[in-house]
């Protein structure tokens, strides 16, 4: 036994990345993807005829900025339908970082994409609609929830975004790993012990928080930056992993202890809060690593999405002029 194996018997692993082969290579149940990882995948040559296609679709719009985005909506569809062919499970879509403040325009785009995938056979259950973790993201995600479109709440990095996507009965969050020991080792000025992780303890606080009163949200460990901050969340619903990590999990044999579970989570000490917009901002708002992190985030998914838009811009013209 190795220690993905041994991960496996505890936590649903997910693969975080658009690399259809990398997918195949170490069996995930689910999969997520971003701007980034498409526009590197989308540049591969084995991945043509998925670009071409999204190119072919996006023919009938007016105008290259329309055109763009149907090519963007279809590509990343196209890259979803691939994936799914591979894992059992579901994928994830994002929406644009640029809707992060704007609930009806995530309501609509979410239902675009949903719109494509069931067009294409894919039945909405196998898909979730990621959405940063704002108060208008939160919204607009327990909109789509009571629709049956399921979401995953990215981005997220404080104990209040937790709670409130859980009262908003969202499927699944994705509490931000790495970039909080990021902000804290930047903070510090030194490397910090796995063992005192404030990632690490982010997730498990939330975790803790969801089973004892229990919440059905699932909570997805992300953006992990060395294999000690997964195995210290071994038994969390789901772990989201690069390709370099379950290698190096996969190349690490022996067994793993479970860290997580239902049972020690309710004998915490943890007290239920409620939180309206006012109390969601102002527990945010203390949060000095989470409102930091939560714009930097939005501000680099955005840029990244620019950079995809800026090579479907391309792409079309390139059609256009052909």
């Amino acid at each position: 036994m190795n220690h993905l194996e041994a991960l496996r018997k505890y936590t649903t692993v997910v693969a975080d990345t658009g690399d259809i082969d990398a997918i195949g290579r170490f069996r995930p149940r689910d999969a997520t993807t971003n701007p980034s990882l498409l526009l590197q995948a989308a540049q591969l040559e084995r991945y043509a005829h998925l670009v071409e296609g999204a190119l072919r679709a996006s023919a009938p719009a007016s105008g290259s900025s329309a055109r763009a985005e149907v090519f963007l909506d279809q590509l990343s569809v196209n890259f979803g339908r691939e994936i799914l062919e591979l894992v059992p499970g579901r994928v994830s879509t994002e929406v644009s970082a640029q809707l992060s403040f704007d609930m009806e325009g995530t309501v609509a785009k979410a239902r675009r994409l949903v719109g494509l995938y069931e067009e294409a056979g894919v039945e909405r259950e196998r898909v979730l609609i990621k959405i940063a973790s704002t108060w208008e993201g939160i919204r607009a995600a327990q909109r789509l929830e009571q629709e049956g479109i399921h979401c995953n709440l990215t981005l997220l990095f404080s104990f209040a975004q937790a709670v409130a996507c859980a009262e908003a009965k969202v499927t699944l969050i994705s509490p931000f790993v790495g970039r909080i020991y990021d902000w804290y080792r930047k903070e510090r000025g030194v490397d910090i012990p796995a063992s005192e992780d404030p990632g690490v303890a982010s997730v498990r606080r939330i975790y803790d928080y969801y089973k004892k009163f229990g919440y059905e949200t699932q909570v997805m460990g992300a953006s992990f930056r060395r294999t000690e901050q997964i195995l210290l969340l071994s038994g969390c619903d789901l772990l989201t992993i690069s390709p370099e990590l379950l290698a190096q999990l996969e190349s690490a044999p022996g067994d793993i202890a479970r860290a997580l579970s239902p049972e020690r989570a309710r004998e915490s000490d943890a007290q239920r809060i409620t939180l309206d917009e006012k109390s969601f901002r102002w527990l945010h708002n203390e949060d000095a690593m989470a409102t930091d992190k939560l714009a930097e985030g939005i501000r680099k998914f955005h840029l990244d999405a620019r950079k995809l838009q800026q090579w479907a811009l391309a792409r079309v013209a390139e059609r256009v002029g052909a």
